[in-house]
């Protein structure tokens, strides 16, 4: 807190976190599964990102009622969409807990029996704060296990859909500006949290009332200029910033190169039947997404890695911490860094068969086996277990096209015997790829035209009724035997050996972590993140990516109009804020010199889960919304470097513009507390 005073923060460490006041992190939420989001009202509104709410927009859309291509607004409440499955937890109060944790352990037994007893005082002490189902009690482990904390949250399940964008003006720039700056995309949605009578969690219901908050963030009019303060307050998914050289050149040259490709071939597919199908393009747009985002990422780290020497700086930091290890006698740990290298050199493998079965199968994959492979996790035994693979029959045929997943399997099946080691490749998919004289396009007809498990009516209507004879002539289906093989290797032989030696790994990280704090006691060594609460600040900075090559710290609509493109879908401006931009109607939103702000980038230090994290200004006002890291810096995970890496939010007045000047939905404006000083 008194570098954050340093750095321009007006306020007190109590106003961002206090047990027994209502604070900052009494505003901020784990959205879903993975983003962030804010309160912004009195009456349980909330502000994420539009990619975050990207699959509660789909799911609500049609071609008749198509929210993402021409956006939403509720203008009342009973216009709000209820979305099940989504959640919202708060954390209530966090605890070290690190000595009852590792109480009997000894840091000389074998790392398996330490795993045993760590988990068993977990356990006990997370059935000593358990509460009912809207009571979420986690213990996450710190700097590799050398801390230990307790988080207890309060977890809201009827959160219902308020507003968006049209992707025009939510994901405007598509996956070509992904990653990158300068940015012109109006990622943000609004959700509404419902709580029962008494303001407490609750599922979804009629009877259900606006949650009313302990906290809101005050909504700034003031914008932000260069040299800022910001805070970026969220839940950040991981970083790596202890990573050993080993780690890093394990990606470089082994799995990176490869999973770049498979994605790169499942892009190219479904971007052309995107194109060619306005229905395909509903149905594939969370998909391709998703599939895109660690795709560009990978390849900006690949770039960074080389353009800033990380694995050499690594290796040379390294050097020195081994000389300083040397010199204290500290004669068990003077191999420490050749047995990162051993263990990753054989973890490279597994690694490598790992993400290509997952990218197979399990991640937006052949989606025939996806569905085949989940059978064997539902026998049929009991009635939730037929209605859970219902379940899971309606959530793949809803966005599938038939024609889309027989192209991915072609290309897919292709790239799978190219890249899969040889020891864990499925001999049942092999034997189809013989018989069909080692051409994937024929081999995967073949299983499409045979298989019931693209035929979503047939297989409803047979495991609806599902007795053991209809089980066996499931399991007699070549998609399902295809996917038993590839599941079976991955869960029985890939995962085991890989938990093994990534057990190994995380043995030396905490040793590697332990001693590092001795090593140099004058650096702030903040934990990697683990999707727990955490802030991050910095400023408001432009930047210099390359040779003459400088970008300002803001964009505006006026960037928005220069990139219009008619005939691309992801640069189509829409009709409407044409005209507002030609009117020049900005309202309270413009900044001093007339234009309207977009996007601003600051040096705050983000990876995912940050997404829709609030940015917050030096008085604890609500000033952006952070969205995205800028492509050369992408590598920050893994290597932070502020003259470089860059966070990008969506400036705050600018999704007031929106909301208010362009949808008309300026009831909601007055739900918020707006300040301007």
């Amino acid at each position: 807190i008194e570098d954050m005073k340093t750095q321009g923060f007006k306020l007190e460490a109590k106003d961002i976190y206090d047990i027994n006041n209502a604070c900052m992190k009494d505003a901020v939420m784990l959205f879903g599964r993975g983003c962030t989001a804010e309160l912004i009202s009195d009456k349980g509104l909330i502000l994420t990102n539009h990619h975050c709410g990207f699959k509660q927009i789909q799911s609500h859309s049609t071609l008749e009622n198509d929210y993402i291509t021409r956006g939403f607004w509720a203008m009342n409440k009973k216009e709000e969409l209820s979305n099940p499955g989504l959640t919202v937890t708060f954390l209530r109060f966090m605890q070290d807990v690190t000595q009852d944790v590792l109480k009997g352990v000894d840091e000389t037994m074998p790392e398996h029996e330490r795993k045993l007893i760590v988990q068993a005082n977990i356990d006990s002490i997370q059935k000593s704060h358990a509460g009912d189902e809207y009571v979420k009690v986690s213990v996450s482990a710190f700097y590799s296990g050398n801390q230990y904390v307790l988080f207890v949250s309060d977890v809201f399940k009827d959160v219902r859909l308020v507003g968006a964008p049209p992707a025009a003006i939510g994901k405007f720039g598509g996956d070509t500006d992904n990653w990158m700056w300068p940015r012109h995309g109006g990622d943000f949605s609004l959700f509404r949290i419902y709580a029962n009578k008494d303001n407490k969690p609750s599922g979804y219901s009629d009877d259900n009332v606006p949650y009313k908050p302990k906290y809101v963030f005050p909504v700034s009019l003031n914008g932000i200029d260069e040299g800022d303060f910001t805070m970026v307050f969220g839940y950040p998914g991981s970083t790596y910033q202890y990573a050993s050289s080993a780690q890093l050149k394990s990606m470089r040259d082994y799995s990176y190169p490869k999973l770049i490709k498979i994605r790169d071939t499942k892009l190219k597919i479904i971007d052309q039947a995107m194109d060619a199908d306005p229905e395909v393009r509903i149905k594939y747009a969370a998909k391709a997404a998703s599939i895109s985002n660690a795709w560009k990422r990978w390849i900006g780290e690949l770039k960074g890695y080389e353009r800033f020497d990380v694995i050499n700086k690594k290796e040379e930091s390294e050097k020195a911490f081994m000389a300083w290890i040397q010199a204290r006698g500290k004669t068990r740990h003077e191999n420490l860094f050749a047995e990162y290298e051993a263990l990753y050199s054989k973890q490279a493998e597994l690694n490598l068969a790992a993400n290509i079965t997952s990218e197979i199968m399990l991640k937006n994959g052949i989606e025939v086996l996806t569905l085949a492979e989940k059978t064997d996790h539902h026998a049929f035994s009991t009635d939730s277990l037929k209605e859970a693979f219902q379940n899971e029959i309606l959530t793949i045929s809803k966005d599938y096209d038939r024609d889309t997943d027989l192209k991915i399997a072609e290309h897919l099946t292709r790239l799978y015997f190219e890249y899969m080691p040889p020891l864990y490749q499925s001999q049942k998919l092999r034997k189809l790829y013989l018989k069909s004289k080692e051409d994937p396009a024929k081999a995967m007809k073949k299983l499409f035209k045979t298989s019931i498990y693209n035929d979503f009516d047939k297989l409803s209507t047979i495991t609806r009724e599902a007795n053991e004879k209809h089980l066996r002539k499931l399991k007699k289906d070549p998609a399902y035997v295809i996917a038993s093989d590839l599941g079976t290797i991955y869960y029985k032989t890939i995962r085991p050996a890989l938990s093994g030696i990534n057990a190994q790994i995380d043995s030396l990280d905490r040793v590697y972590i332990k001693l590092l704090a001795e090593y140099d006691s004058t650096i702030t060594a903040y934990p990697d993140a683990n999707l727990t609460l955490r802030l991050t600040y910095g400023k408001v900075a432009a930047y210099a990516p390359r040779d003459a090559v400088k970008y300002d710290f803001s964009t505006t609509l006026d960037g928005i109009m220069e990139k219009d493109n008619p005939n691309i879908y992801d640069y189509r401006v829409p009709e409407r804020l044409k005209e507002l931009h030609k009117q020049k109607d900005y309202g309270i939103y413009a900044r001093p010199d007339g234009k309207l702000p977009v996007c601003f980038i600051g040096t705050n230090h983000t990876t995912g889960g940050n997404s829709g994290s609030p940015v917050i200004n030096a008085k604890g006002h609500l000033v952006g919304l952070n969205f995205d890291r800028a492509w050369e810096g992408v590598m920050s995970d893994f290597y932070y470097n502020p003259e470089i890496c860059r966070n990008i939010s969506v400036d705050i007045r600018y999704v007031l513009f929106i909301i208010d000047k362009f949808a008309g939905a300026g009831y909601l404006m007055d739900e918020m507390h707006l300040v301007s000083e």
